[in-house]
């Protein structure tokens, strides 16, 4: 007997619980926020309103279903099954933080704060919920495009919008850099790191880096499989170079690292506590995942 689906609400601590739970009480964290020039009421409303959209859609799963709730600080060490049903309420970033633990799970989208999200991965309203539910385990749905770093130690890292690869803070990272398939061609650098993004990304850190460089390279839409690379402030020196800075990945194609530091880390969708660690003399290699997010249109 095959199981029902399970919902599998993912949601964040919002801004006024975390002020709250810093400061001990609301008069608290408003004589905080006053100090310092805000006033409360505006995140209480938003809280308010975050609230009301994780209950409006927790009331619309189907009574058969199954549920469970899991919060993003808690989303490494929670288990999805291959029936889960992932029911993302909040901003269209929650979205891409589950994308790197499922493996073909749909994933339905709810803004919790419409007109102040961009509403790119949570495409669709709280009310809208009743009506979506019910088939969204069979429904047709987008594949986006993620990109996958993997160490010559197995490590493994999935994301959605982009991979950074650097120092952890602000050092310097040291690293040699060459592409699989350009004849062997390796450059010593010296950065503050490089970042390997998708056609999702592109709505975000990495447009920032691409209209920084002249928008020269066309960017990948979210469904293609082609990503981009650029390496942030690249040191020019005796024993660093330059040359190597900006390029694409598509199908096979591989961004190799070797790392000439101490440690280095990569970590994707900006989840810098969910990061592969790596030292002197390990490699890793950065290209095209062949997992796909399943997101709901």
């Amino acid at each position: 007997m095959s199981l029902a689906p399970r919902a599998v609400l993912v949601h964040r601590t919002t801004e006024y619980e975390e002020l709250v739970a810093r400061h001990g009480t609301h008069g608290q964290a408003a004589f905080f926020l006053r100090s310092r020039g805000r006033d409360i009421e505006e995140i209480a409303d938003r809280h308010r309103r975050t609230r009301g959209a994780l209950a409006e859609v927790t009331s619309a799963i189907p009574l058969t279903w199954r549920q469970a709730r899991v919060e993003r600080a808690d989303l490494d060490r929670f288990l999805f099954a291959p029936e889960d049903v992932v029911v993302v309420v909040g901003q269209d970033g929650l979205v891409a933080n589950v994308a790197k633990y499922l493996s073909g799970q749909p994933v339905l989208g709810f803004d919790s704060d419409p007109g102040r999200n961009p509403g790119v991965l949570v495409r669709h309203r709280p009310a809208d919920a009743a009506k979506l539910l019910p088939s969204a385990a069979t429904a047709g749905t987008d594949e986006l495009t993620m990109v996958e770093a993997v160490a010559d130690d197995t490590q493994r890292l999935v994301a959605l919008n982009e991979i950074y690869l650097g120092a952890a803070g602000h050092q310097t990272a040291r690293y040699r850099l060459g592409l699989d398939d350009d004849g062997g061609v390796v450059e010593a650098q010296a950065s503050s790191g490089v970042i390997v993004g998708t056609g999702t990304g592109a709505t975000g850190w990495l447009r920032s880096v691409w209209q920084e460089r002249g928008g020269q390279l066309r960017l990948p839409t979210p469904s293609e499989e082609r990503l981009l690379w650029f390496v942030r402030e690249a040191w020019p020196s005796p024993a660093t170079g330059t040359s190597l800075v900006a390029g694409e990945l598509s199908g096979p194609g591989r961004l190799r690292v070797t790392v000439e530091s101490e440690r280095l880390i990569a970590f994707g969708d900006g989840m810098e506590t969910d990061a592969v660690e790596l030292t002197w003399g390990q490699s890793v290699q950065v290209g095209v995942c062949g997992d796909r997010l399943l997101l709901a249109g």
